[in-house]
């Protein structure tokens, strides 16, 4: 496996790990339950759009490995 391969790797694991604990944090909050139904929605739009962002990173890091090896 050559540094290149390893660097993408490495980014793309730390680039998860930011939106999970994005995800986390959002959980947190609605669990709370003391902020306003508006705040509640935009927070559920935004999980939704996180883990499209998760999923879009493995499977463009998963399309550049193929590439370069």
């Amino acid at each position: 496996m050559n540094l290149f391969i390893t660097g993408l790797v490495l980014d793309t694991i730390g680039e998860i790990f930011i939106g999970l604990a994005v995800l986390m944090v959002h959980r947190h909050i609605m669990k709370e339950h003391k902020i306003d139904t508006d705040v509640l929605r935009t927070i559920k739009k935004e999980r939704i759009v996180a883990v499209a962002g998760i999923f879009l990173i493995l499977v463009g890091s998963l399309l550049q490995i193929i590439f370069y090896v």
